[in-house]
């Protein structure tokens, strides 16, 4: 059987770096290659990775050309998952933000189509649906970004298109909601929601919750993730094609029902703070995965609750080496 070698862009975040285990792991794949320049993620969720033949690395940013290049040489499929996350941090530095996750993903594509390679899997955002009411949120109906960051990954997908009908490139665009799981780091200032809470409760301090804890969203294990991104890569369902989809459970939990759920895993009685609401939030996001399910064969691994546990039991036996900055 011809293996595939595969270039992860952002494999050493916290999403990138569970993928590339992953794939590694995987008959179907022979080298695995990882571009990332360590600016939102770590060295230290690749590093066991050193000592093995088909793990290659390169420590680089999508925002040169050259090296993007460099990175496509010898590859038969890529995997973007390289941005610069967080929508406040996209409120406070926008320029940064557009710089990496729009100019840094058009030399993907572009070094992609130069190279030869025809498929390009991507990470895509449950923020492009915006100010659109709607819900659960369904692919083809999106409404007005509400941030910089949101903006960003608008952009992507429309590139994606655009590449696809006039290069004729394979392009699969998958729209994370929330993903959590272990490897997310609670340091740095725009640290996402559930590490935070969850240094909280291992130091036995009261998280902040911006607003009233009604806030809701479709939180999504990593392994959930990474699962759509291996089915997406490998689908020879031409229907399949050249399509944005939702990945995600398709079950919402609010912040306060998190902090009872938290309170119940770690045995200990926190009650949390609140705050003033966070710009560029939208109160809801619930996803409809029947798309993924129907045309990528994806069905969720692990719902909430049991995510929630295991990242839970590895944050704390991973506590000591909390040291990174937030990850992508």
């Amino acid at each position: 059987m011809h293996t595939k070698n595969i270039l992860v862009t952002g494999g050493a975040g916290f999403i990138g770096s569970n993928l590339v285990d992953a794939l590694l792991a995987d008959e179907r794949v022979g080298k695995v290659r990882v571009l990332d320049n360590l600016l939102t993620s770590s060295v230290e969720n690749i590093q066991h990775l050193e000592n093995n033949p088909r793990f290659e690395w390169i420590d680089g940013d999508i925002r040169d050309f050259d090296t993007c290049m460099k990175a496509m040489e010898g590859m038969d499929l890529v995997d973007h998952q390289a941005a610069l996350g967080s929508v406040p941090r996209s409120i406070n530095d926008p320029v940064t933000t557009n710089g990496i996750n729009i100019g840094g993903t058009l030399n993907v594509f572009e070094a992609a189509r130069q190279s030869g390679i025809k498929r390009v899997v991507y990470a895509a955002s449950s923020s492009t649906y915006g100010d659109h009411p709607d819900l659960p949120k369904v692919e083809d109906k999106i409404g007005k970004p509400l941030s910089p960051y949101a903006v960003t990954k608008l952009v992507n997908e429309l590139y994606a298109d655009v590449y696809g009908k006039l290069y004729g490139m394979e392009f699969i665009g998958l729209r994370y909601f929330n993903i959590f799981g272990p490897r997310q780091s609670p340091k740095g200032a725009y640290a996402a929601v559930i590490p935070l809470f969850m240094q909280c409760f291992s130091e036995d301090k009261a998280p902040q919750i911006n607003g009233d804890g009604t806030f809701s969203r479709d939180f999504t294990y990593v392994a959930n993730a990474v699962l759509a991104n291996r089915l997406a890569l490998f689908t020879e369902e031409s229907a399949a094609i050249n399509q944005i989809y939702n990945i995600a459970c398709g079950h919402t939990t609010s912040l306060n029902q998190m902090v009872e759920a938290l309170r119940i895993i770690s045995g200990k009685d926190i009650q949390a703070n609140h705050g003033p609401n966070r710009m560029g939030d939208i109160p809801h996001s619930l996803a409809d995965i029947s798309k993924a399910q129907n045309m990528l064969g994806y069905q969720p691994q692990m719902l909430f609750q049991a995510g929630l546990t295991q990242t839970y039991q590895w944050f704390l036996a991973n506590q000591a080496a909390h040291t990174a900055p937030a990850s992508i």
